[in-house]
């Protein structure tokens, strides 16, 4: 499927996405941390928001869903279980449901981890997986609400898509995530490469998102937990479960 994908950095260190579709003119934006921002890049473009989508309830993710709603007419749509803690919602949606959007069939994917609440948008035609903030670039979201063997779900059914998937999650923290993946494994040549080229992208401010799910795959320790390297760098028995390795990195992050 032919679409255009818009980055459009908010607050700090947010991303709000949007997705156009020009054969249909239909306009969707991905979380709103702030409207103004996004307002600007659609008015550039001469695009008119038809959805906007939630990942989840946090304020850094909504901020300007009930302002650039009321400026655009776009319908608001976001996790049914969520309801009470969201702004209003013109469409409720529930894991595993297909949502119409354009020519394309988008999937509600249930998320939790990050928050219970939490679930992502996989447009599988555009190879576009909005993943909020449970899967991040090169790491994962923290542990909020949920449980580690929840986020060890969520990150393995999304292991699950195509490798050439484009992963858009909620921030810029690929860096600061390279280096923790770095304190662990300091000799991995595949991590010494992607640092090198994230620091390279971060020094022209350019964003290090979308990211191919395959190269998270290699690189990402919260996506490793069947890779008996991570669990040696670790320090754990080589019949560690992959849960139990996500467990032990998950736990070290917090503390890094």
């Amino acid at each position: 499927m032919a679409v255009e994908l818009l980055i459009v950095p908010c607050l700090a260190d947010n991303y709000a996405y949007v997705v156009h579709e020009a054969a249909t003119d239909t306009t969707t934006v991905i979380d709103v941390p702030e409207a103004p921002p996004v307002l600007k890049a659609l008015t550039e473009r001469g695009w008119k928001a038809n959805l906007i989508l939630i990942t989840h309830h946090h304020a850094d993710h909504i901020e300007g869903v009930q302002a650039l709603a009321a400026a655009t007419g776009a319908k608001v749509v976001g996790a049914a279980a969520d309801a009470h803690r969201l702004p209003a919602l013109d469409q409720e949606v529930r894991p595993g449901e297909m949502l119409p959007i354009g020519m394309e069939k988008v999937e509600v994917m249930d998320a939790p981890g990050h928050t219970v609440g939490h679930i992502a948008y996989y447009f599988p035609d555009a190879g576009l997986l909005f993943s909020g903030d449970s899967l991040m670039s090169w790491g994962c979201g923290r542990l909020f609400e949920g449980s580690a063997a929840q986020m060890h779900d969520t990150l393995t059914r999304f292991a699950e898509l195509p490798d050439e998937t484009l992963v858009c999650s909620g921030h810029e923290y690929t860096e600061a995530n390279g280096r923790f993946a770095l304190s662990i494994e300091p000799d991995n040549p595949n991590l010494l490469a992607r640092m090198e080229e994230v620091r390279a992208a971060r020094s022209q401010m350019r964003p290090t998102l979308p990211v191919e799910l395959g190269l998270e795959k290699a690189t990402n320790p919260f996506l490793r937990g069947g890779d008996p390297a991570m669990r040696r760098a670790l320090g754990l028995a080589d019949d560690a479960s992959p849960l139990a390795v996500f467990t032990e990195a998950r736990a070290r992050k917090d503390r890094f």
